[in-house]
């Protein structure tokens, strides 16, 4: 049971062999020589309320050994909603549009080498992940009788195709790449928090007539509020949903990049800030490493982010934690320590 997915193949079928409220994993239906499954999906519901995070995790996607993995959190009254949406919808949203434009190709390369046939290929993942994120935002628009003014999700997918990954980031969820430099294992990251913070997400939302500024009473958290207004206060510059901002340069256009993989590579995280507001890169990349079943990585490290908020902010409520975790061999053992790194 689980998933079937080939080129030509425009929906995503079969079961997922792992799915509650919150988190599935699709299986691709060959069977597989592996033991035990290289990947793993958790959330744990914090202490605010409903869980509105929504992760997956797609074996065979797009291609053989291909993978989709995707993790969103919802924030706002309806964020639980619109993350499962989210979550339900956007695999296949991505993978429809990239065979239609598969279908639609008619041009003729000048030169047939394999620098040509990457650029192309990475294009036209680009242009399906962008079109299906702007359907995927309509979508959550035109859903009835939810109220999504000010309730959203953000999203941060991870396409393996290949020897490289296709990412895309909306929000302030992150990704990461665990590789091994010089016998030692080294934290990459993968993704920029999209938060109002950053100067470039700033100068758009204020050039859209949005506001940005911290409140007194938590000044290094910059929020979007709408021009002579105190709400809604939102925590990051890119979400699906928002739409009472949709229009004050909060937008649902993720950034899209490509990352090639080597031999070295091991491991990529996943995971909402509930996680990254307690853990370092590094701290995950470890606990990711030392964990002596890849079944238990992505529980293990929801684990310690929920003992970390408790000893780091002891009065505070707990956030949701979710996180992906998806070997990309069968790990080594006994290697050194973590060195950290990030994409320039």
């Amino acid at each position: 049971m689980g998933i079937c997915i080939s080129v030509a193949s425009s929906e995503i079928h079969g079961i997922p062999q792992v799915h509650d409220e919150n988190v599935m994993i699709f299986e691709a239906n060959k069977v597989r020589h592996e033991t035990k499954r290289l990947c793993s999906v958790y959330s744990k519901q914090g202490t605010k309320g409903l869980n509105q995070d929504a992760a997956s995790l797609y074996q065979d996607y797009g291609i053989e050994d291909g993978a989709f993995c995707g993790v969103y959190d919802g924030h706002g009254r309806n964020g639980h909603i619109v993350s499962k949406i989210v979550n339900n919808s956007l695999p296949s949203l991505i993978l429809s549009q990239k065979n239609a434009i598969e279908e639609n190709d008619t041009t003729k390369n000048g030169v047939n080498n394999k620098q040509n046939k990457f650029s192309n290929n990475f294009l036209k993942w680009k242009e399906a992940i962008l079109g299906a994120f702007g359907v995927m935002d309509d979508k959550v628009k035109q859903q009835e009788n939810l109220d999504c003014s000010c309730s959203g999700t953000t999203a941060v997918v991870v396409i393996r195709q290949g020897n490289g990954l296709v990412i895309a980031n909306l929000g302030d969820s992150r990704a990461i790449l665990g590789t091994i430099h010089d016998d030692k294992l080294k934290a990459i990251q993968l993704t920029t928090d999209l938060k109002p913070g950053l100067p470039c997400e700033a100068k758009r939302i204020r050039s859209c007539n949005g506001c940005v500024y911290a409140l007194k009473e938590e000044p290094h958290v910059q929020r979007v509020w709408l021009p002579n207004e105190n709400y809604p206060g939102l925590a990051m510059s890119r979400a699906f949903g928002d739409f009472i901002l949709k229009d004050h340069g909060v937008i649902a256009i993720p950034d899209i990049w490509y990352h090639p993989l080597t031999s070295n590579d091991q491991f990529i995280v996943l995971a909402s800030d509930g996680v990254w507001d307690v853990l370092s890169n590094e701290e995950v990349a470890s606990i990711v490493w030392m964990v002596e079943s890849e079944e238990e990585a992505a529980r293990a490290v929801v684990e310690a982010a929920t003992a970390a908020w408790a000893k780091k902010y002891p009065s505070s409520r707990v956030d949701d934690c979710t996180v992906v975790c998806l070997f990309l061999q069968k790990k080594p053992q006994n290697l050194g320590y973590i060195e950290s790194g990030k994409l320039g």
